[in-house]
This record gives C-alpha cells, sequence and structure tokens, in this order.
C-alpha cells in the first residue's frame, strides 16, 4: 500500500495485477513480471489513458525463460509465486526520474540506510552511472558495472528489453558465502537485489536484431517478499509474516518443526510456497493436465506432495495449506476467496491420485 501510494502521489495511476495467464500472448507460459500486461504499450500496439503506471503484479517463474522451481526450497530467496511491486513510465521520465524515484523511496520513505546500498548499472551505460553519482550522491565506488547476463533485461526470448540498473543492500558478512571474492554480482545472500529498473529501449526479433522502441520507457520490478525481508530485519523470505503462518500451518500438519533440520525446512520452505502458487494458479482458471500450464501446476502439486511425504504426510494435507493461502490473502485478492471450493477440490484430487500411484510404486520397489 505504501508502495502505491507514494507512485499514486507522484502522478501515477495504480493498475491492479493481472493474471498469470497472459491475454493474447503465446511467447509466454506464465505472467513474469510487472511489464507483461503492458507489452503492448510498449510495443506501441496499444494507447492507455496514463503516461505513468504502478502495480503490485503477482508474477509466476515455474517455466519458460525465468524457472526458479528446482531452487525454490534451497535458497532464502526463491518463489514460483511472488508479487512483483513496480512503476512504469510509457515515453514519460526516463532513467533519471526512475532513479530519483526509487532512491527517495528506500530511503526517505523505507528509511533504509544509504550505506548499506549499492548499484549496478550495464557496462557500457556510461549515462546511468553519472546519474546515480549526480541525482542520488552514489559514490563512485558503490556503482558496479556487469555484463548482459546480470544487466540486460528481457521478458522472454522475443520482445521488449533493454539494459538495467539493480540496487542492492549489503546484509553483512554473516549473510555471505564466506569466499574472500564475494562481491556485487556474487549469488550469495550477503548483496541482496531488491529493485531493478529496466530502461526499455529496445524490442528483440524471433532472429535475435534488437530494434530502438518508438518511445524510451522505464519498467520497474521489485520483490514484495524481499523488501518484506529487509524491512522485517529478516534474512530470509521464508521467516516474515508473509510466510511465517503458511510455515506454522504445515508444522502443526506433519509435527515437524521449523528451524530444527536443514533438509526439513526445505521441504517446509517448499510446501509453503508451492501452496501459493497453486492457489493462484487454479483461481486463474490453470487445472492439473499433462501439458503446457496444467503440466507445470502437477509438477508443483507433485513437489509439494513429495515434500510432505518427506515430512511423513501420507495422506492428502496440501489443500489445508490452500486454505490457508486463500485465508491470508483474500482479502486483497477476492478472486482466491471465490475460487476457494476448486482449489481444494482439484488440489485433493490430484494429491489422492499422486500418492496412490506412490503407493503402488513403493509396493512394486519393495516387492
Amino acid at each position: 500500500k505504501r508502495f502505491l501510494d507514494y507512485f499514486k502521489k507522484n502522478g501515477h495511476a495504480i493498475v491492479p495485477s493481472s493474471g498469470l495467464v497472459p491475454k493474447g500472448d503465446p511467447t509466454l507460459l506464465f505472467t513474469n513480471a510487472g511489464m507483461v500486461q503492458f507489452k503492448g504499450v510498449f510495443l506501441n500496439e496499444e494507447t492507455r489513458g496514463y503516461k505513468t503506471a504502478v502495480s503490485c503484479q503477482r508474477c509466476m517463474r515455474a517455466g519458460g525463460k525465468h524457472n526458479d522451481l528446482e531452487n525454490v526450497g534451497r535458497t532464502a530467496r526463491h518463489h514460483t509465486f511472488f508479487e512483483m511491486l513496480g512503476n512504469f513510465s510509457f515515453g514519460d521520465y526516463f532513467k533519471e526520474g526512475a532513479i530519483k524515484y526509487a532512491w527517495d523511496f528506500l530511503t526517505n520513505e523505507m528509511r533504509l540506510p544509504k550505506d548499506k546500498l549499492w548499484v549496478t548499472v550495464f557496462e557500457t551505460d556510461d549515462e546511468a552511472a553519472t546519474i546515480w553519482k549526480k541525482s542520488a550522491g552514489v559514490s563512485d565506488d558503490r556503482i558496479v558495472r556487469l555484463g548482459a547476463k546480470d544487466n540486460f533485461w528481457s521478458m522472454g526470448d522475443t520482445g521488449p528489453c533493454g539494459p538495467c540498473s539493480e540496487i542492492l543492500i549489503d546484509q553483512g558478512v554473516e549473510a555471505g558465502c564466506g569466499e574472500p571474492a564475494c562481491a556485487v554480482g556474487c549469488d550469495c545472500d550477503r548483496y541482496l537485489e531488491l529493485w531493478n529498473l529496466v530502461f526499455m529501449q529496445y524490442n528483440r526479433s524471433v532472429d535475435d536484431k534488437l530494434s530502438p522502441l518508438p518511445s524510451p520507457c522505464i519498467d520497474t520490478g521489485m520483490g514484495l517478499e524481499r523488501l518484506s525481508t529487509v524491512l522485517q530485519g529478516k534474512k530470509s523470505n521464508y521467516d516474515t509474516a508473509l510466510f511465517s503462518p503458511l510455515i506454522h500451518c504445515i508444522e502443526t500438519l506433519s509435527s515437524v518443526k521449523y528451524g530444527a533440520d536443514r533438509e526439513n525446512d526445505v521441504s517446509i520452505k517448499a510446501i509453503a510456497d508451492h501452496a501459493r502458487a497453486i492457489a493462484f494458479l487454479m483461481t486463474d482458471g490453470v487445472l492439473p493436465s499433462n501439458e503446457g500450464r496444467g503440466y507445470v501446476l502437477r509438477r508443483i502439486i507433485r513437489r509439494a506432495a513429495r515434500h510432505g511425504r518427506f515430512l511423513g504426510l501420507k495422506e492428502p494435507f496440501l489443500y489445508k495449506v490452500n486454505a490457508m493461502v486463500v485465508e491470508l490473502m483474500g482479502e486483497i485478492y477476492p478472486e482466491l476467496k471465490a475460487a476457494a471450493s476448486l482449489i481444494s477440490r482439484a488440489t485433493k484430487g490430484e494429491e489422492e491420485r499422486f500418492f496412490e500411484t506412490l503407493e503402488r510404486g513403493l509396493a512394486l520397489l519393495e516387492e
């Protein structure tokens, strides 16, 4: 709410989250970023009644170009489903405006310590580096230049793309990997990426050619889960108020205590994450099947059920965790409440079939 209100105060239209299934876009399996619903605006194929917008977009990264499924549960920050805060400009402000808003929101509105913040820019983007120094007062030694792997963003293999600039927070040596070479760009949790400011300048075609967009645009993305972690003084997204009720629910169902054993923790975190993904995918009309989106959903359900098995759960349980998701997030997303009975029935049915298959397979294995 504070994010949306901040940008509304600065002239942005609040745009509701679109669904996880992109409308009329065969190039994407799921909505994987806040900019997906604005793709037509970036390409000048449609116009809206506003030039600047802000949203809290529900996203899924479990298939296609952005796929985090196998990391879920094993790291402090990977999710299949998450909520992305973003502000957008369609030919209005560009790099300087995006940088000013982001720095002001994080340091003045959220009161994050400036001496813990670092920024990255694309290796050849002198303009962004200069703006960070002049407009935000970030010193040279805290501006890091990185290559295309880290600082050139695209939503898929084709479509709008451009160089980007990330804001990271130093979480301290204890959050790091301990390697002497650990620095911004390392995959460990010490320098945590909070916010990615994408300077949309190009459209990538099927033959990998970059052509300039009709007018440069801004697309930013900041994970609500990561920001919550930092503001609540935690080291893992799963330790925040966004996840603790789900984790408590799983503890109650399994009689396994979170925080006592690393492998059990992996399973508890995976179930908590997957329950949110399942509930929202079903709300948006995806049901388990053997192809496409339905197959990804089936994999997520079975992965969660398998983790339940590791915790000693031999009967369907996931549908109960889904009910907690509806309870937690139904006020913000009323469509969850409307789909509650479908979510429960479909999840339980899929769990039952999977557990039967497992039992038959294990019996054969024993023989």
